[in-house]
């Protein structure tokens, strides 16, 4: 091992991209003895693992295999469910459940979603302006795509902090870098709470079928292919978790880096309803996206750039890495606010192409031209930010930022 990346690090959490440009330079398909895991950074290896039939993304099961009995009786619950999760299921599991899954997300059914979105934006800045201050994660980035999805699913609001507790929870499990003490009763706790919740929701949309995607989805299908009980539970929380989790780092890393570029900001604040804005979103989700990797585990042993992956290994392909590869992407550190191309690999490739893309896109869409138009003057707070020890999701804990008050919502 040429290059020590270690995501413990405080400092590589923090900034991984000199560590991701020397691994591309120097070790660019790395056996990683703090992960036990390969590490890939190229664009090319990275898209490749993303497309690759020899690689499972079901990383669970030997997971769950491998533990102590104890341990075992712990996460069990919370494996019954996540083994569920389509981001975690091979073909033919997968194919059924997505194309189950898909009328909720095509580019048509998001597009009626705009509306909602919009209001939902609008009222949390009527409440933010008049205080000259806010956390951009806490007060904005969290709350609206956390209450985009509670809309779709057809749950009340008052449930917002109980979600968040419960996807906190899970966050812990899914994605962290770092060993919790007790990261594992905890994610247990939340996937029961959350799955017990939605098992009561599910049954009164039986009862009473409603214009949202659950009772959307207790109707998908022939009789023969539908969801299970299970199914349908699993589905919830994964729309909740996933549908939220990375928009909310979406937008706030999004923010941080064109205000960490002021010309860029500059350019977006002067017409922030311009052409320049689909732009802008494609180049937030390169340079410092909301996914930081993706976790694979081979299935068949084989070679990558000479290195062979035994079956049983691990691998994480870093996407925030392949997305600066200066092999594809030219002043790939540079925010470049009208950057095109921008083939960026943030959703992923193939059959696990993000489902919910379209609606981050719309959500960021929507959060960036409203922040800019109502708020040009947002300006950083003086601390630098911490940022979330996850290897999966790459996001801002805390933002602080101010702006000049304003008494009135008018434009």
């Amino acid at each position: 091992m040429t290059v020590d990346y270690d995501p413990r690090d405080p400092q590589i959490r923090n900034d991984p991209f000199p560590a991701f440009r020397r691994l591309q330079d120097e070790d660019p398909v790395q056996w990683n003895p703090h992960l036990r895991a390969w590490v890939i950074t190229r664009y090319a290896d990275v898209r490749k693992v993303a497309l690759n039939r020899r690689m499972s993304p079901d990383r669970l099961t030997p997971f769950y295999d491998s533990l102590p009995e104890a341990r075992r009786s712990v996460v069990g619950e919370l494996i019954r469910y996540l083994n569920l999760w389509m981001v975690f299921r091979d073909p033919p599991e997968h194919t059924r459940l997505r194309r189950l899954m898909n009328e909720a997300f095509t580019p048509r059914a998001v597009e009626r979603l705009r509306p909602n979105v919009e209001r939902i934006v609008g009222r949390l800045l009527d409440d933010l302006l008049p205080q000259g201050r806010m956390d951009l994660v806490r007060d904005f980035a969290y709350p609206l795509p956390a209450t985009v999805i509670m809309d779709m699913l057809g749950v009340p609001h008052d449930q917002l902090d109980r979600f968040k507790d419960w996807s906190d929870d899970l966050a812990l499990f899914l994605g962290s870098a770092r060993d919790v003490p007790d990261k594992y009763e905890r994610a247990r706790r939340g996937a029961l709470e959350m799955s017990s919740y939605f098992r009561e929701v599910i049954a009164d949309r039986r009862r009473r079928p409603g214009e949202d995607v659950l009772s959307a989805l207790i109707a998908a299908g022939t009789p023969e292919e539908r969801l299970t009980e299970d199914e349908l539970i699993a589905a919830a929380m994964l729309f909740l978790f996933a549908g939220h989790e990375t928009t909310t780092n979406l937008i706030s890393n999004g923010i941080y880096s064109m205000r960490m570029h002021a010309g860029a900001w500059a350019r977006l604040a002067a017409d922030p309803s311009s052409g320049l804005l689909a732009t802008a979103v494609e180049e937030c989700l390169r340079y410092d996206g909301p996914s930081g990797g993706i976790a694979r585990v081979v299935r068949v042993t084989h070679e990558i750039e000479g290195r062979e992956l035994k079956e049983g290994d691990r691998v994480f392909a870093m996407l925030n890495a392949a997305n600066r590869d200066p092999r594809v992407f030219e002043a790939p550190d540079d925010f470049i606010i009208d950057r095109s191309p921008n083939r960026h690999l943030t959703f992923g490739q193939g059959i696990h192409f993000c489902l919910g893309a379209p609606l981050a896109r719309l959500e960021a869409e929507i959060a960036y031209r409203e922040i800019a138009r109502r708020i040009p003057d947002l300006t950083l707070g003086t601390t630098a930010p911490d940022w979330h020890d996850s290897l999966i999701m790459r996001g801002i804990t805390s933002l602080p930022v101010h702006f000049r008050p304003v008494k009135s919502a008018a434009a």
